[in-house]
């Protein structure tokens, strides 16, 4: 009995790996119809028809101009994913470019579908992930940090929380690529403490561990997303 219920724990994990990320391309490719022109709703896009396809669906020009940092976090990120190329549909990879201003940050966020690994262009940034919840409930989550220059490349695990921070006094620039065609982004500021409706007070003042004027004055703010 404990060897067929451990066969059967180990055919369940081979079954989540192999939908753990986008799935394999079945043909050449499959450009991405706008969602507001869809007739029906999918996991991801659905495939425009192959013999109205051209070159442009494949190209996005562009990513050689700075995004505009003039905002409080004094970032930018530009992407390029299926959103903005049609013909990363079923690819599985996207990429962005992000723009910082001196001391500009990326906040601390997330990429749920996807591995994002940055190289920098210009400048020096201060960058790092945390680790998910330890196995051992008596150690915290650990911290990877690196201070970064060009031509340095660094890679942020699928799901992890991580940041980059512009530490010098001159412009950076970063390309990054990520595993999937829409890895999507959860900045944690934002979702916590900008949602729509509010988290409930009682369970950020809880969660934090703080007062409720403390919440109530974040819950105030305006999260102001670089993407």
């Amino acid at each position: 009995m404990a060897v067929r219920l451990l066969i059967v724990v180990l055919l369940i994990s081979l079954v989540s790996l192999t939908h753990a990320s986008d799935p394999a391309p079945l043909q050449d490719f499959c450009v991405a119809v706008k969602d507001d022109e869809a007739k029906v709703f999918v996991n991801g896009k659905i495939c425009k028809d192959p013999n109205m396809v051209s070159a442009d669906d494949f190209f996005f020009p562009g990513l050689n101009m700075p995004g505009n940092t003039s905002n409080p976090l004094g970032s930018k990120v530009t992407p390029v994913n299926v959103n903005q190329l049609p013909g990363l549909n079923t690819l599985g990879i996207s990429l962005v470019r992000i723009d910082y201003a001196p001391y500009g940050l990326n906040p601390p966020h997330t990429h749920p579908r996807g591995t994002e690994v940055i190289v920098v262009v210009e400048g020096t940034l201060y960058v790092g992930f945390v680790t998910s919840n330890p196995a051992d409930p008596n150690m915290k989550n650990k911290l990877f940090t690196k201070t970064l220059h060009p031509g340095d490349v660094f890679v942020f695990p699928e799901g992890l929380i991580h940041f980059q921070f512009n530490v010098g006094k001159t412009n950076a620039i970063v390309f990054a690529g990520l595993s999937s065609q829409n890895p999507g982004v959860i900045t944690i500021a934002n979702a916590v403490f900008g949602s729509d409706p509010p988290i409930n007070l009682d369970v950020l003042t809880k969660a934090f561990q703080v007062d409720a004027n403390v919440i109530k004055y974040l819950q105030g703010q305006f999260w102001w997303n670089i993407d």
